[in-house]
């Protein structure tokens, strides 16, 4: 039985298992996935996957990654997550995957609505950010979809396979 942090319609936001790495760890090699993910040319060992689970653990205050359960199947279909957490400043910055079967079906844009609640409920944070590269286009609007705005660029700044260097757009979301 997995604990559900925040629920949503067609997906939750629930603690992350020890067991859901073998999925993380699947879905973190498939090419396809890791395209517009930082360090897109890495291969994961499943030990980097429990040693970043240990350390999750560890950092739990300053970082929180959620399973996105989809409530229908109660199947995993992704990871999300609050990282860099500044209470000081009241700042986060968002980051998200789901498997490639998953995408299209609007669970995304549901996991970063529900993310954002945590956020701004929950940790009582102001401000919500994200890195996107420009030509992630369904990545971008599930975040202008959230409310988030364009806040800056850095011209080709990252590198992705089949692409050449991209532009890194900058978003921001602010508690209303």
């Amino acid at each position: 039985m997995r604990p559900i942090i925040v629920k949503g319609n067609l997906v939750s936001l629930g603690v992350l298992l020890r067991e859901d790495l073998k999925h993380a760890w699947v879905w973190y090699n498939d090419r396809d996935v890791r395209r517009y993910l930082s360090f897109s040319e890495e291969i994961f060992f499943y030990e980097d996957e429990l040693e970043w689970y240990e350390a999750l653990r560890r950092e739990k205050k300053h970082e929180k990654v959620f399973a996105i359960i989809e409530n229908s199947s109660r199947s995993l279909v992704g990871l999300i997550g609050l990282h860099r957490i500044d209470y000081h400043n009241g700042r986060a910055e968002l980051g998200y995957f789901l498997a490639k079967e998953y995408w299209g079906h609007g669970y995304a844009s549901e996991a970063v609505k529900l993310a954002l609640e945590y956020a701004f409920d929950w940790l009582n944070l102001r401000k919500v950010y994200a890195y996107v590269f420009e030509t992630n286009i369904p990545s971008i609007r599930v975040l202008e979809k959230n409310g988030f705005r364009l806040a800056g660029r850095w011209r080709k700044h990252q590198y992705v396979p089949g692409e050449g260097f991209v532009d890194v757009l900058m978003y921001e979301r602010f508690r209303e």
